[in-house]
């Protein structure tokens, strides 16, 4: 069993989805502290002036809550900003059209109140898309209290039988791996190395979210972004 643990993120960059790919179990790790100006409630673009931040905005007192609380704030229709940052920047893409229905769907069908409920809904929409047949499941839904960092993943993992536990390369700086070692879980962290494509504006750029790959490459999408094997 394969499990993969990490907070929900807004229209996430591709290495997410090809992590989401290699696992049995997905956890959105929702009940921890939300951190602000984040890639929580925030993503780039490509844009003809290079990469471009779009940002849900949240309510004040957000930075005081756990992911799961943190609400949407209702003082700019930031909605349909979104949808048409999305329309300026990539109606040109060769598959705008073909996929249009996706920002349609995440900005005009829908209307959001919670951040963790739309970065949920879009990430397990857009692993539609791309085929992905992961299970997802929400850390909140859980129960698990413990407060050491490793100890509450391990804890998570073990929930789920899991054995092999796959990671963004960031976490060196902070997993155990004797405690993991100890837990018999194996630990694989992913390798980032992803081959270009066309895209438009510009000089190529890997870190933007995985809508841009979406649109310039359509149904040949997963080519670039399932890159990782375990």
């Amino acid at each position: 069993m394969k499990v993969a643990i990490l907070q929900p993120n807004y229209l996430p960059w591709k290495g997410v989805f090809d992590m989401i790919n290699l696992v049995d179990v997905f956890v959105f790790l929702d009940d921890v502290q939300y951190t602000k100006n984040d890639w929580r409630n925030r993503n780039k673009i490509k844009t003809p002036k290079g990469t471009q931040w779009i940002t849900v905005p949240v309510k004040s007192n957000s930075i005081k809550q756990k992911i799961f609380e943190v609400e949407v704030s209702d003082k700019i229709n930031w909605q349909k900003k979104h949808h048409y940052s999305f329309l300026a920047n990539y109606a040109k893409a060769k598959y705008f059209k073909e996929f249009e229905f996706l920002i349609e769907d995440f900005y005009i069908k829908n209307q959001w109140k919670n951040l963790n409920e739309l970065n949920i809904y879009t990430t397990k929409r857009i692993s539609e898309i791309l085929k992905i047949n992961t299970k997802f499941i929400r850390s909140s839904e859980l129960n698990i209290a413990t407060q050491d960092k490793n100890q509450r993943l391990i804890d998570i993992i073990k929930y789920f039988n899991g054995k092999i536990y796959i990671s963004g390369p960031a976490a060196k700086n902070y997993i155990d791996m004797k405690k993991f070692k100890q837990n018999n879980i194996e630990i694989y962290f992913m390798n980032y190395n992803y081959p270009e494509y066309h895209q438009l504006h510009g000089n190529f750029v890997h870190n933007v979210t995985v809508l841009d790959v979406i649109f310039n490459c359509g149904e040949n999408a997963s080519k670039y972004i399932f890159q990782n094997n375990i």
